[in-house]
């Protein structure tokens, strides 16, 4: 088996993998951080291990499975003269959960009214670990088929789930830190959560879209959120030096 991972071929293999694994969690975690804002807050990071521990699960789980897996990709059922396998409906499903999710997460940081109820309302704990899993299910299964279909060696899939859920364990507190704390990046990581489950949706329709624009558009999104935070920082500095003792405008800006 060690043979495997010193051949320059399997090491091509693992690497993408393991980006594609990681780009997956990071999703993953995004999803499961905003899902954990309603929980208490002695609560959220049990739940968010937890999630983040179910993920790996049934990814490794679903790559000890294969064959069931590839069945899914058969044709189960037949509407208006097409055929839509169990992978298709999961992406359906599971891509319209995600859409519909994150677009009101998006109408409830916009509506103040409704911000403030949710500050106030909290949810129970499994029925957000259920809505964890379930979009779990999806993502793990849209990176396990597409792990099939880039090598049929076990041992590489299982190695990239655990070096990418690693990947996740030391980022996840990290991550959630910076998308709670600044709401241009909550706004930006549900935008990017409407736009995966629309494009999961698009794939169980066989619309097969470029997932590289959407990570490209993301990440040039990102760097400018990234800016604007440090500008913001750099701005606050200034007005400190130059005004010790703050006055109106200057707390204001704060």
């Amino acid at each position: 088996m060690l043979e495997l991972f010193i051949q320059p071929e399997a090491l091509m293999i693992f690497a993408t993998l393991f980006a594609l694994e990681v780009v997956l969690g990071v999703d993953n975690i995004v999803f499961i951080s905003v899902l954990c804002e309603r929980l208490p807050v002695h609560q959220r990071k049990m739940a968010r291990n937890l999630g983040i521990a179910l993920a790996v699960a049934a990814r490794i789980g679903l790559v000890f499975s294969i064959s069931w897996v590839m069945s899914l990709t058969q044709p189960l059922v037949n509407v208006l003269s097409y055929d839509f396998s169990g992978r298709d409906l999961i992406m359906i499903g599971g891509g319209a959960f995600l859409l519909a999710k994150s677009l009101k997460e998006l109408w409830m940081c916009f509506s103040h009214a409704h911000q403030q109820q949710a500050s106030t309302v909290r949810a129970g704990i499994a029925l957000v670990l259920l809505q964890i899993v379930a979009v779990d299910a999806v993502f793990s299964m849209d990176s396990v088929i597409t792990a099939v279909g880039l090598t049929s060696e076990v041992p590489l899939m299982v190695a990239a789930i655990l070096a990418s859920a690693v990947i996740m364990v030391l980022c996840a507190e990290k991550i959630n830190d910076y998308v709670m704390r600044y709401p241009g990046l909550k706004t930006l990581a549900l935008l990017f959560l409407v736009m995966l489950g629309g494009m999961l949706m698009a794939e169980g329709f066989a619309i097969h879209l470029n997932k590289g624009y959407v990570y490209f558009a993301m990440a040039f999104g990102l760097i400018i959120e990234t800016c604007h935070i440090l500008l913001k920082k750099q701005n606050k500095k200034i007005i400190r030096r130059v005004y010790p003792q703050p006055c109106g405008w200057a707390v204001k800006a704060k």
